[in-house]
């Protein structure tokens, strides 16, 4: 008998997950590499974390990144 991808995988729900939820593939492992490379995130956190959990998680990530910019900028200005 012949497993299908779905019951092995995730099948089709996953992929339209990651196709509808990170705007297109290449931006999920875009995402997926500076979580890994830069924050130090390991794969499997990342994989295991639910659609919205990682959602948040880089939002407040790109919040954070934003403010520590904006000082680095107060600080120059000062200079």
């Amino acid at each position: 008998m012949w497993l299908s991808t779905y019951d092995c995988h995730g099948g089709t729900a996953k992929f339209f997950r990651l196709s509808f939820g990170y705007g297109s593939l290449k931006n999920y492992y875009i995402t997926n590499f500076s979580l890994l490379q830069h924050h130090k995130y390991s794969l499997g956190d990342i994989e295991n974390m639910i659609p919205w959990e990682r959602d948040l998680y880089v939002g407040m990530l790109v919040a954070h990144i934003t403010e520590e910019n904006e000082k680095i900028k107060q600080r120059n200005k000062g200079k």
